[in-house]
């Protein structure tokens, strides 16, 4: 099974690389790569939510959530699985940004995005929801500039969204609602 699931994902990059890159996308997906580094876009968010006493217990929260997530997936199971970068695997693709240091599964950066997604579309309601839309963007260029395998990516966002689901019912007595702060 793990060999048709790698054959996939190694086919569905190639195709990305040979009939999906266009000099114009990829310099968006190398933006949203970029945003969701360290997941510095997620970080600022959170940053700036602590900055105003109504935003304040939310962003605590989503921060929180972010901690445990980056806590799971990168000190646990990537450690665990140790699944090398797709571009030390496939001789033909092309990388578009630089080397990563860590291991590929699961993607961090999808991980991230869509855990701070959740928690924001939980705290916010409507307007928290348009977080999926860079959460996603930042999880799809992870494919496109070949840092990522599209199970590594799925794998992120299941973690992420999964974290989310547990952690936003322990948090939301601190956190508030859409509704207001509690």
């Amino acid at each position: 099974m793990f060999s048709a699931i790698q054959s996939l994902d190694e086919a569905i990059l190639l195709f990305v690389q040979d009939n999906i890159r266009t000099p114009a996308l990829t310099f968006i997906m190398r933006l949203f790569s970029f945003l969701g580094d360290a997941g510095i876009m997620w970080i600022a968010l959170g940053v700036l939510l602590l900055a105003f006493a109504r935003t304040r217990r939310r962003g605590a929260g989503m921060l929180g959530a972010l901690a445990v997530e980056y806590t799971i997936c990168d000190l646990v199971i990537k450690k665990l699985v140790l699944r090398p970068r797709p571009y030390l695997v496939i001789s033909q693709l092309e990388l578009l940004v630089a080397q990563e240091s860590s291991t590929s599964f699961p993607s961090g950066h999808s991980a991230s995005s869509f855990v701070c997604a959740y928690m924001l579309a939980r705290m916010f309601g409507k307007k928290g929801a348009w977080a999926y839309l860079p959460a996603s963007l930042i999880a799809l260029s992870r494919i496109y500039v070949g840092v990522h395998y599209p199970s590594d990516v799925l794998a992120g966002v299941a973690l992420g969204t999964l974290i989310g689901v547990v952690i936003y019912p322990l948090l939301r007595a601190h956190v508030g609602s859409a509704k207001g702060e509690k």
